[in-house]
């Protein structure tokens, strides 16, 4: 055992990882021997089972030309390791063909142990990639390495598709007019320049607004209006920006977010280009996002629900293909988002408008954009203050439109809140005064149960409505945090302290038996990173609802250093992939409710190594909690 792992620490990649996850990989390693010189790989023939170490003898790697002659040849001696590339480009069929020299030995790791620390470390999954870049500037390589047959099913290719960022990206010029343009000569600059987006821009040059084909249509023709009005008295807003070195994901979600169709690139201070949402969809080619378009075509409580059933199916394609848990919940939340719009919008068009502005907000994992597969209602609504006189009637519409909400949701598949943080209990539907009340009340009268409520509510996100109320109590809320108060902190600080890590003294996965089986709580194991990242982002008053958002503002502020942060993130994120993975599993492979149970005897020797590492993690960090804020190491 010692000499596999003396071997991993000296072979390239496996150098990068912790030396105590080693003795799990060696435990997995599969030892094969040749005799004589053999064809090991066929070039886009072979499958390749795992990653090959050599540790004796040699391989002779090659491309056949079509006259069966060797190109590109290499030779590799021991500590070599082969295979990544073509697991993680190929779709797991040989690049290049190998002959194995006799005497040769070679230890095999399996190719989804590979995969896991592939998605676990960061660095290991990047030296593939900065391999194969190296490769492909030979021009001899190059002309041999082909596009996989279905691109969009390779590890790498999806992970390029998620990490592209917007520069690498063909945007549209910006063709734009004066505000006071009559509507006659913005549509005639339209067509001379084959454009269907016109930017406005005020007396400043600041882009204030948009016209389409459709402005023209629904703004302008359908209510007959004279052509020699300004454009700017029918354009469609607001201006949505991105910068241009925002990730194509990102633009995507936010067109859904924010309903636009058009987004204006902006470096260096100024807008170079804008996209559209048709072009941002047609490079995603068949991506799962753009299932989310289909979301919003949706329009029966039954289509929606329909919906939201097939969003396991579309999470296992990303995790399958590598995509980072930190999108993958994004997506989640994007789909959840738009579809409690949807019903949101479908109750006012019964009920008739609202009696006064409000805010639909959603709080916890949801608020946190963080949702899995097992996600129940929490959200809460925020009316302006009226009149008494009109207090009781406004009031009354709100309660019975949280009700319908609440109960379409949960015929979609979003299940009522067994602890009762939804909108729909009269408790957590008020009026902007009384919201700021309840933040006050929490952070002043120090009890443990309050502690709890104010960690639900801090995380609260604006999803429909005014978004000014939100901003105003947010806005309450910085004011009440920088008045002293270590009681809050340190109740706070020991509502993140509950769950501990499960390991036992002698550092095992604790477990729990439940029919029968050998579990232990993903959900509660994360819990701990939520909860402490969640009490710095009090102390330091960050506003960020997202956890990794939250890790890297604190990091920018000096509160971790970038290897804690690093640390944290990578853990957390890992943690979560294995959580949706497990309950998408259990949602299409065992036809059962999710849960947050995952089975010890699923778990590969490098998963639960990998694991270990993160719980020991997750303990310091909570030893930290108890220094800063409890001021007792002992609990």
């Amino acid at each position: 055992m010692l000499d596999l792992i003396e071997i991993l620490k000296n072979t390239k990649p496996f150098d990068l990882l912790p030396e105590s996850l080693l003795r799990g990989i060696s435990e997995s390693l599969i030892q094969t021997s040749y005799t004589r010189d053999t064809l090991a790989y066929r070039q886009e023939v072979t499958e390749v089972k795992g990653v090959d170490i050599i540790v004796n003898g040699e391989y002779e790697t090659f491309f056949f030309d079509s006259s069966e002659n060797k190109r590109s040849i290499e030779i590799h001696h021991p500590l070599y390791c082969f295979g990544g590339i073509s697991i993680l480009l190929n779709r797991t069929k040989a690049l290049k063909s190998v002959i194995a020299k006799k005497g040769t030995i070679v230890y095999n790791l399996p190719r989804k142990e590979f995969l896991e620390l592939c998605h676990a470390y960061d660095d290991f999954f990047q030296y593939y990639t900065t391999d194969f870049g190296k490769k492909m500037l030979d021009e001899e390589f190059s002309h041999f390495v082909k596009t996989p047959a279905s691109f969009e099913e390779s590890y790498i290719a999806a992970e390029q598709l998620y990490s592209r960022k917007i520069d690498g990206i063909a945007y549209k010029d910006i063709v734009s007019c004066a505000a006071d343009t009559p509507i006659y000569k913005a549509a005639k600059h339209m067509a001379d320049n084959r454009v269907s987006c016109l930017f406005i821009q005020n007396e400043n040059q600041n882009i204030i607004g948009y016209a389409t084909d459709m402005t023209l249509r629904d703004n302008v023709i359908a209510k007959r209006i004279d052509v020699h009005v300004p454009i700017a008295e029918v354009m469609d807003n607001p201006i949505v920006s991105i910068s241009h070195q925002a990730y194509l994901y990102e633009a995507v979600l936010m067109m859904f977010s924010t309903k636009t169709r058009y987004l204006l690139v902006e470096k260096d201070g100024r807008y170079v280009g804008f996209l559209s949402r048709n072009r941002i969809l047609s490079e995603q080619g068949q991506s799962p996002l753009v299932f989310i378009q289909s979301v919003k075509l949706a329009e029966t409580v039954e289509e929606l629900r329909q919906k939201w059933n097939y969003v396991p199916e579309i999470i296992k394609q990303l995790l399958g293909r590598g995509i980072n848990a930190e999108i993958t919940n994004q997506v989640i939340t994007t789909i959840a988002d738009t579809i409690a719009i949807k019903v949101i919008e479908r109750i006012i068009r019964e009920m008739g408008e609202p009696p006064a502005k409000f805010v639909f907000m959603v709080t916890g994992s949801e608020g946190r954009k963080e949702q899995t597969l097992k996600t129940d209602q929490d959200n809460a609504i925020i009316y302006e203050d009226k009149a008494n006189e009109q207090r009781e009637m406004v009031r009354k519409y709100f309660l019975t439109f949280a009700k319908k909400v609440s109960h379409h949701l949960n015929e979609i598949g979003f299940s009522y809140c067994e602890g009762g943080y939804m909108a729909s209990n009269p408790e957590w539907t008020h009026s902007l005064s009384h919201w700021k009340r309840n933040y006050k009340k929490w952070i002043e009268e120090s009890v443990p149960e309050n502690a709890i409520k104010f960690s639900t509510f801090f995380d609260c996100r604006f999803l429909y409505g005014e978004k000014n109320i939100i901003e105003e109590l947010k806005q309450f809320l910085e004011q009440e945090l920088q008045k002293p108060n270590d009681r809050f902190f340190a109740f706070t600080a020991k509502n993140a302290l509950q769950y501990e890590p499960p390991l036992t003294f002698f550092k095992n996965i604790k477990t729990e038996t439940i029919d029968k089986a050998e579990v232990f709580n993903i959900k509660n194991a994360m819990t701990p990173i939520v909860d402490l990242v969640r009490v710095y982002a009090l102390q330091k008053r960050i506003y960020q609802e997202n956890t990794g958002e939250r890790l890297k503002k604190l990091m920018e502020l000096g509160v971790f250093t970038p290897q804690q942060y690093h640390e944290l993130y990578q853990s957390y994120y890992y943690l979560m992939a294995l959580r949706l993975e497990n309950q998408a599993n259990q949602i299409l492979v065992a036809k059962s409710e999710p849960n947050n149970y995952i089975r010890i005897n699923t778990l590969t020797k490098i998963e639960k190594a990998t694991l270990k590492e993160i719980f020991k993690t997750i303990g310091n960090f909570q030893m930290g909690i108890k220094m800063r804020f409890t001021n007792n190491i002992l609990g």
